[in-house]
């Protein structure tokens, strides 16, 4: 067993080890781009499913087998680009915009406008007490909670959200979700956690929890009773922010996406 497998390794040249490095880096720059997305775990099964049909082929002389996945395998290749095209799309629209420096301090320069109006909102709406609940739609689409609320695609404008989340409209009780720099749905209807941990608390916090358990959100929270700012991340919330924290926060949050994956969502 030993002695194969040396000679195996001993046999291997430059331009396989090339041929192995290239096949892990295409499987992980797939994983990366559906990272985060509902189509991970159809991914991830689809892989598991042909490395298994491939072992099983080279293994077993099954002539008939053989056959069915060599017929198939063009039919599947076909499959794949058409059951993850959303991904694909924004995979290459990533890809084509990496490189331009001009682009990305326009990325920058975008994300740190809209968090600045969002500070400024959030601060304003705490010290009067005027409670909010604002979603920043990420990977995971929300357009199922959007289509829930009224429709409004508008710049993120600190004046706007002031007047959405005031007492006396009738868009203020639910949520605002943000997509890119655009607010586009407000009084949108969020799931609600059942996590007995968070039981105690208001129906903003608990709704801004439950969507993070559903999605990869980020979701601001101001309580109407307290004038506490929230912030609520992967099922869980942090507490009792003040404007330079909240702006430290998402300022940390955003430009790690920035730096990582281009802001491609939010450019």
């Amino acid at each position: 067993m030993v002695s194969d497998v040396l000679w195996v390794l001993s046999h291997i040249k430059w331009l396989d080890l090339l041929d192995i490095l290239l096949v892990t880096m295409v499987f992980y720059w797939l994983f990366s781009r559906a990272q985060g997305t509902q189509a991970v775990q159809l991914l991830r099964g689809m892989v598991l499913v042909i490395l298994v049909i491939f072992l099983v082929g080279q293994i077993l002389p099954l002539k008939g087998f053989s056959w069915l996945i060599n017929t198939a395998l063009p039919a599947l290749l076909i499959a794949i680009p058409v059951i993850f095209q959303p991904e694909l799309r924004r995979a290459l629209e990533r890809l084509g915009r990496t490189g331009s420096l001009l682009v990305r301090r326009q990325q920058e320069a975008a994300i740190e406008r809209v968090i600045d109006e969002v500070v400024d909102a959030t601060y304003r709406l705490a010290t009067q007490r005027h409670g909010a609940l604002i979603a920043f739609e990420r990977e995971t689409g929300l357009q199922e909670f959007i289509e829930t609320g009224i429709p409004i695609y508008a710049d993120v404008r600190a004046e706007l959200l002031r007047t959405i989340f005031h007492p006396n409209t009738a868009l203020h009780d639910k949520a605002v979700i943000i997509r890119e720099d655009k607010i586009v749905a407000a009084s949108c209807m969020l799931p609600v956690t059942h996590n007995p941990q968070y039981r105690t608390m208001g129906t903003r916090h608990r709704a801004a929890i439950g969507l993070t358990e559903e999605s990869d959100a980020l979701v601001i929270v101001v309580s109407e009773e307290t004038g506490i700012i929230s912030v609520a991340h992967n099922g869980r919330i942090v507490r009792y922010l003040d404007s330079d924290r909240l702006r430290s926060l998402l300022l940390a949050f955003f430009q790690h996406r920035l730096t990582s994956r281009d802001w491609e969502q939010r450019s």
